[in-house]
């Protein structure tokens, strides 16, 4: 076998390629092609919040004047702080109002009772409103009832708090635009020495009907797109976009699937972790051979490595210096959130060169190692956005609270592409919102979530 050896290297010590080169190369960049996902966060309105908004939305005092025996009467009313109820999907709003009329002999006051139903509902700018507005003015004081002159304080009244209540609006923009803002945020992904990024582009906002449960409650789902490059590609940052009022929107936790799109040369350099200053030295019996300058492609549906085997060879009484390109290929797969290739295995020419290089060494090691190399874990590489996208959307101040969960994560299936890798990932959650923040609210949730992660 030494002979055999020695006959195949003599008078050379390099060989050539011993699989068809690389394709040529593909133009442009990694395209993950999303789908539309959405992210669902329950909205919740307090009662509280809702009453402090309309409470000073109303008039806490007003005057006026009405006709009396064909002369101008002033009138000056003060009400209470308003009451917050809800009947029949509609907010019911209730306050005591202590009127006081000028007589033609001195003044005379009385009780007034304001009774307001209205129906809430939450519009495209971001701004609950109420529409099909109801308001009753009346009295419980018996002189009243033998007091018709003074009806017209009963309607004066009516009018002014009609009109404030029309133009009433709980602007919830600006809490919905510091959450849209973390989540179209790039989140940077470090693979190895390759860097990548995640993003959710935002392709609209949608709503599902308002339920009315002592406060405003409202599925709110931010359709995107989301994604994962290796490297990083650029996206323009959009204003939020006008929601969509949809008869439904799916409660609960969502999930959202993310492609996962990766060059070949920075999965190159993920592999490349295994090398010490780019080179792999693999055989104990020849300490000076090893493998440098892998390259990963896809041919015909099958993810080749080649990789260049460069060294010495000094035994058996051969002395040379082996030089040449090994190929492996195998088809990818995915094993238990991990990809692999577990079928990676020697081309046939690389299968027949290390066959007649029996003697020496056989290609069981480098195939073993070649596999183990290429086993990326996203599962765990993935968990620096499972916590980025966790933190991002916990947050609190003094207008609203968000928190978001992020409860498991599954890489579904993988697709190798000309020039890219593709790899689906699902990414189960939840998300919530309360407006205003409940005191105290916010530090504790801040807390739980630099404890968490």
């Amino acid at each position: 076998m030494a002979l055999a050896l020695a006959g195949l290297c003599a008078g050379c010590s390099t060989f050539g390629a011993v699989y068809p080169p690389r394709p040529p190369a593909t133009p442009g960049a990694p395209v993950a092609d999303p789908s539309p996902s959405r992210i669902v966060a329950h909205l919740a309105i307090t009662n509280g919040g809702l009453r402090a908004a309309m409470d000073d939305a109303i008039p806490r005092k007003g005057d006026g004047s009405f006709a009396l025996l064909r002369t101008q009467r002033r009138y000056t009313w003060e009400r209470t702080p308003a009451e917050i109820s809800f009947a029949q999907g509609r907010v019911v709003l209730d306050t005591r109002v202590r009127a006081t009329v000028d007589m033609p002999i001195g003044s005379f006051e009385f009780p007034l009772d304001v009774h307001v139903v209205a129906e809430p509902v939450l519009s495209t700018e971001y701004k609950v409103k109420l529409q099909s507005t109801e308001v009753k003015v009346q009295s419980a004081d018996r002189r009243l009832k033998v007091a018709d002159h003074v009806a017209g304080v009963f309607e004066s009244i009516s009018t002014e708090l009609s009109a404030k209540l029309k133009d009433f609006s709980y602007d919830v923009r600006p809490s919905l635009e510091e959450a849209y803002a973390r989540v179209s945020k790039p989140i940077d992904l470090p693979i190895g020495d390759a860097r990548g990024c995640a993003t959710l582009k935002v392709l609209g906002i949608e709503a599902g009907p308002t339920v009315v449960a002592d406060g405003l409650e409202k599925d709110i789902a931010l359709v995107v797109a989301p994604e994962v490059t290796l490297p990083c590609a650029s996206a323009e940052a959009l204003p939020l976009p006008p929601f969509a009022n949809v008869a439904s929107v799916p409660s609960g936790p969502f999930t959202v699937v993310v492609p996962i799109a990766a060059r070949y040369d920075e999965l190159q350099k993920a592999m490349g972790m295994l090398f010490t200053d780019g080179k792999y030295f693999f055989s104990k019996e020849y300490p000076g051979l090893y493998l440098e300058n892998p390259e990963i492609y896809e041919s015909q549906g099958q993810i080749v490595l080649k990789v260049h085997i460069k060294g010495p060879v000094h035994k058996f009484g051969i002395d040379v210096d082996l030089e040449g390109d090994l190929f492996l290929s195998g088809h990818v797969s995915v094993v238990d959130n991990e990809v692999q290739i577990p079928d990676l295995e020697p081309t046939i020419e690389t299968k027949n060169f290390f066959l007649s290089l029996k003697a020496m060494t056989d290609s069981t090691t480098i195939r073993d190692q070649a596999r183990n190399a290429l086993r990326l874990d996203l599962s765990e590489r993935l968990k620096a956005v499972r916590e980025k996208l966790s933190s991002e959307l916990t947050f609190g101040g003094p207008s609203a609270c968000f928190q978001g969960n992020v409860d498991k994560i599954e890489v579904t299936s993988a697709h190798a592409h000309g020039s890219y890798l593709r790899v689906y990932v699902a990414v189960t959650a939840r998300a919530s919102a309360t407006l205003p923040c409940p005191a105290g609210s916010a530090p504790a949730t801040a807390a739980a979530a630099a404890a968490t992660h």
